[in-house]
């Protein structure tokens, strides 16, 4: 017999690796032919049906306790690769039909229970011959009978032919023997015999050896089967009427049985009636139990929610009870600073007890109880008289304390003596009272905007006049000059001198006003805003005694103002409360400017240069007060910073008003009287700068220097004759004074660059004129030479009309013959109108200068012109102007 397909280890290979990754164990595979055309005669396709080479594979897969069964088609690629095609679940299989127009009978149809359109006439699988048919359709049959325990339908197939195939073409097997649940059963047969694989005979061998004994009794051919058939048929009949027989046989035995079965079914008839009538005693006495379990339970659920009812009642009593202490001390009680803790303890007790009245720590249904309303009523009245009592005593209590610092003179400044306020008993007594603010906050916000009125009205009363008394005997106490500084008007000599006089004592006053005052101010609106109860944030007080401690005090000074904020800690400020803060804060405060303001007017008016140091002593406050409690000190500081610059730029007024009056005077020779006052006045303003005021010295430079040049040139402009001049020694005035100043301030640097290029011009226009008016006929005749110059040839101009070389000879002659005499008389008229004789030496060099650079320019246009000519060269004349 041919090898088959079925044995063939190479393709079972392929098959492996076309389904390689699905964890599925290849089981058999066979090479088939797919079709799906009819077979016409002799087993020859019809028309139009090709057969298709494929593969059917039969596969495994574990999962579990389970294992399941495939049946997958491949298909050769177009390199010869098997790849999978179909697959088909062998649970879903419930027919295996032969096709009886293939005589061979080697082609079959599967026919599978799930396949979405039945009408389809399934594929048709032709093997090459009947053993490869019988191999894979056992393996099938075995495989749904082991893994599926069940067998599909078989059509066209002798089932026994098939067992008896499979019998003659199996070898000795050794059978592995294994767990059903495991997986089928393998028979691998003895190397070098066909192998054939059978996993379980379709007839057991037991049920095999009662046929061949059935078979044996009967000596009979294959072909004597009708006649096997009909001998059966009649042994099966006798056998019937011996059993009709043996039954009748026993009919007094059945009636005994029958009658036995009749008095069983009275006894349990009897029976069931009993049951019945127990059944309805039983559905009375479950009904009874159950009506008095309901009541038993009604009545302990009454019972646990009256226990419950008296509870939460007893609890909203002990809620709504006034302890008789608390209500006398909240309708009578003293506000002593003994009595102080018991006042605190019933506000405490009070404020919980009209939040255990609210929602949520009140029950919404309590709110409309009488007894509720009644109690809320009551305690509302009690925090309302405490509310006015307490008002009234701390209204009270605040006016008698100033009261009484204001009646002892000890308290403030007096002739010889500055005193610095002290206000630290003031605040000790008023922060046994602090608690009791914060108290009257959370019962009654609207009463702290009298409270804050009354305190700030009786406080001004004292801050007003502790900063007049100190003012006052600030101002006395100051030695100083009392006749005012006027440092451009009425001079009009170089040799006057100011009043050097040392006012820094004016502007030290005012320091030591802000040191004491500024300070006190600041501390006095930090301890307000915590002491008033205000949601800002303020400063901490500074140490030692400007915050208002007494020595050995600072334990109480925390239990006081760092308590305030205990109960109540809100970090967020709002800007009602700063609105607020900033009224009571002017309250407070209104008034006490004036003496700042007289301060600074005094200190003015004795030396306006102190508002330089005041200028720069006040901006240095400013930057630290940025605390929402310093409101009304960052507004009294910027105040007094105008003012300052306000009378300041008043006295630049009039000093630029002096200046001014100059060009009004009578003619002025020489150097002005402003220009060395000037320096002397930047000099000064120098030494008073301090801190910022850098900015206002400088404006003020600035005003200062622009009016004194612009009044300059308006005195120069009155006498021509001598505006150089004059321009040139004032300029150079400004430049001496000012020399060392300009180097360290660059505003003034600035103007001493532009007065020394006025300088400088004015130089050059007054040389000019000088040289001009010696040799006037020499430069113009080559100022003529110039100008045609442009517009012919240098050889054409001797043959122009009064330019020929006679021309030229004629002015050489004139104006270079006894040329040293027109230089003497040059530098004669140089010295003649010069008020400043130190000027005299660097002018003349100029002169020369310039006189030598003219002539040499004149010298390059002869030898150009007039290449014949003859006239001095230029370092002859050079010779002679080194030997003037």
């Amino acid at each position: 017999m041919a090898k088959s397909s079925a044995d063939d280890e190479e393709l079972r290979r392929a098959c492996e690796a076309a389904i390689e990754g699905t964890k599925q164990e290849v089981v058999m595979s066979i090479r088939v032919a797919k079709t799906s055309g009819i077979i016409g005669i002799a087993g020859k396709l019809s028309r139009g049906a090709m057969a298709k080479p494929r593969v059917l594979a039969i596969s495994t897969k574990a999962k579990g306790q389970r294992t399941k069964a495939f049946l997958r088609v491949l298909k050769y690629s177009n390199g010869g690769v098997l790849e999978p095609a179909k697959l088909y679940k062998l649970k879903h299989l419930s027919k295996v039909e032969l096709v009886t127009n293939d005589p061979s009978g080697c082609t079959f149809m599967l026919g599978f229970d799930n396949l979405r359109s039945q009408s389809v006439t399934p594929p048709q699988w032709t093997m090459r011959n009947v053993d490869d048919r019988n191999r894979l359709l056992l393996c099938i049959l075995n495989i749904c009978k082991d893994v599926l325990g069940r067998l599909p339908k078989v059509v066209g197939i002798d089932v026994v032919e098939m067992a008896l195939w499979a019998k003659e073409n199996t070898p000795a097997i050794t059978k592995q023997q294994a767990n059903p649940q495991d997986g089928p059963v393998t028979a691998v047969a003895e190397e070098g015999e066909m192998t054939v694989t059978v996993e379980r005979e379709l007839v057991s061998q037991a049920e095999e050896e009662d046929m061949e004994a059935l078979l044996g009794t009967y000596v009979m051919g294959i072909g004597e089967a009708e006649a096997f058939s009909e001998r059966l048929k009649r042994e099966l009949q006798a056998l019937e009427a011996a059993n009709v027989h043996a039954i009748l046989e026993n009919e007094p035995l059945i009636d005994e049985v029958l009658h036995g079965l009749e008095s069983a079914t009275n006894c349990v008839e009897d029976m069931d009636e009993w049951l019945g009538i127990f059944n309805v005693k039983l559905r009375h006495m479950r009904e009874d139990i159950e009506s008095i379990e309901t009541r038993n339970n009604k009545l302990e659920m009454q019972s646990v929610n009256n226990k419950a009812l008296i509870e939460e009642l007893d609890g909203l009593l002990e809620r709504l009870r006034i302890p008789s202490e608390y209500a006398a001390c909240l309708t009578g009680g003293s506000f002593e600073e003994a009595r102080m803790p018991q006042n605190i303890e019933a506000c405490e007790w009070l404020t919980n007890a009209l939040h255990g009245l609210e929602s949520p720590k009140l029950d919404p249904s309590y709110s409309n109880m009488r007894a509720v309303k009644e109690k809320r009523a009551e305690v509302d009245k009690l925090k309302m008289t405490f509310v006015r009592r307490a008002s009234e005593f701390l209204r009270n209590y605040f006016s008698s304390l100033v009261d009484f610092m204001m009646s002892d003179k000890s308290y403030f400044s007096q002739r010889g003596q500055l005193k610095r306020p002290d206000h630290a008993d003031l605040r000790y007594k008023c922060r046994t009272y602090a608690r009791l603010l914060q108290h009257l906050k959370s019962l009654d916000k609207n009463c702290l905007g009298p409270l804050r009125k009354a305190y700030c009205t009786s406080l001004n009363l004292l801050l007003r006049r502790e900063a007049r008394e100190f003012a006052n005997e600030l101002r006395s106490s100051t030695k100083a000059s009392k006749n005012p500084i006027v440092w451009f008007e009425g001079l009009t000599g170089l040799n006057q001198s100011v009043n050097n006089a040392d006012t820094s004592a004016a502007s030290e006053a005012y320091a030591k006003m802000l040191t004491i005052f500024i300070p006190l101010l600041v501390d006095e609106s930090s301890f307000f805003a915590h002491f008033m109860c205000f949601e800002v944030p303020t400063l901490l007080p500074p140490e030692g005694v400007a915050n208002g401690n007494k020595p050995g005090d600072d334990k109480d000074d925390d239990l006081g103002m760092m308590d305030i904020d205990e109960n109540d800690n809100k970090s967020g400020q709002t800007s009602a409360d700063l609105k607020a803060l900033n009224e009571s804060l002017h309250d407070l405060f209104d008034g006490i400017q004036e003496d700042f303001f007289a301060v600074v007017d005094w200190a003015g008016k004795i030396d306006p240069m102190c508002c330089i140091s005041m200028h720069g002593i006040t901006e240095r406050y400013i930057p630290g007060q940025k605390a929402d409690a310093a409101g009304f000190v960052r507004i009294l500081l910027d105040d007094l910073e105008s003012r300052i610059s306000m009378q300041f730029s008043r006295f630049v007024e009039e000093t630029c008003h002096q200046i001014e009056r100059n060009e009004r005077n009578v003619r002025q020779l020489g150097v002005l009287s402003f220009i060395p006052r000037f320096a002397t006045l930047a000099t000064r303003m120098e030494q008073y700068i301090q801190g910022q005021s850098r900015d206002l010295v400088d404006q003020a430079y600035t005003k200062f220097v622009t009016i004194m040049f612009v009044t300059l040139d308006k005195i120069a402009q009155t006498d021509l004759k001598y505006q150089d001049i004059m321009l040139l020694e004032n300029y150079a005035s400004f430049q001496n004074s000012l020399y060392d100043l300009a180097n360290v301030v660059p505003t003034l640097a600035k103007f001493y660059h532009q007065a020394s290029e006025s300088y400088e011009q004015a130089c050059t226009r007054h040389i000019n004129t000088i040289i001009y008016y010696q040799f006037e006929r020499l430069f113009q005749f080559a100022r003529r030479i110039e100008d045609l110059m442009y517009t012919i040839t240098p050889e054409e101009i001797p043959f122009q009309i009064g330019l020929s070389k006679a021309d030229l000879r004629k002015v050489v002659k004139y104006s270079l013959s006894g040329v040293d005499k027109s230089i003497s008389t040059m530098y004669k008229r140089l010295q003649k109108n010069l008020a400043s004789e130190e000027l005299l030496p660097s002018l003349w060099d100029k002169c020369k200068k310039e006189f030598l650079e003219k002539y040499e320019s004149f010298v390059q246009l002869i030898n150009k012109v007039y290449p014949t000519e003859s006239i001095p060269s230029i370092s002859e004349m050079r010779g002679l102007l080194a030997s003037m």
